[in-house]
């Protein structure tokens, strides 16, 4: 599986027309991941736009469900900024392992599923089956600046 001749991530984002931004920096007293053995440990990001704003407000009250989505498609993309960084090459994630996405919402709110759909299915259509993960989905009442969700990540690489 590690040296597949079709597994090229990077190949994958141009043909989804995605560019990666410049990875986002720590907002306060922690760095973006840490590498223990062979897992990347990534810190939360949210949805932060390619101009430096970011999507923040409540899915279910500010945003649709359909807009939650697209913010963690946004938080996607920031996490795969910060892994490029991290590695210089997305070809090392041999597995997207475990993922835990946050949305900030209502006590009512019950489609969190829903919206971090946004962050796994572009996991996934990056890193075919390598991208297919582990994930819990939880709502909370707030999260740092507003933002809509925010997503943390453990990755497999290979050396």
């Amino acid at each position: 599986m590690t040296n597949h001749p079709f597994y090229d991530p990077e190949a994958r984002l141009r043909e989804l027309g995605i560019t990666l931004p410049t990875a986002p920096n720590p907002v306060a007293n922690y760095i973006n991941g840490v590498q223990a053995g062979n897992l990347l440990f990534l810190a939360g990001k949210g949805p932060r736009r390619p101009d430096g704003s970011e999507m923040t407000g409540k899915v279910g009250v500010d945003f649709s469900i359909e807009e939650g989505y697209e913010a963690a498609r946004l938080a996607a993309i920031n996490q795969l900024a910060v892994m490029k960084g991290m590695l210089g090459d997305l070809n090392r994630v041999k597995r997207v392992v475990k993922v835990l996405g946050m949305v900030n919402c209502l006590p009512d709110f019950i489609q969190q599923p829903a919206v971090i759909n946004g962050f796994s299915d572009l996991m996934v259509a990056v890193f075919g089956e390598r991208g297919v993960h582990a994930r819990a989905a939880v709502g909370v009442i707030s999260l740092p600046r507003a933002q809509a969700v925010e997503i943390e990540l453990v990755v497999e690489i290979e050396d």
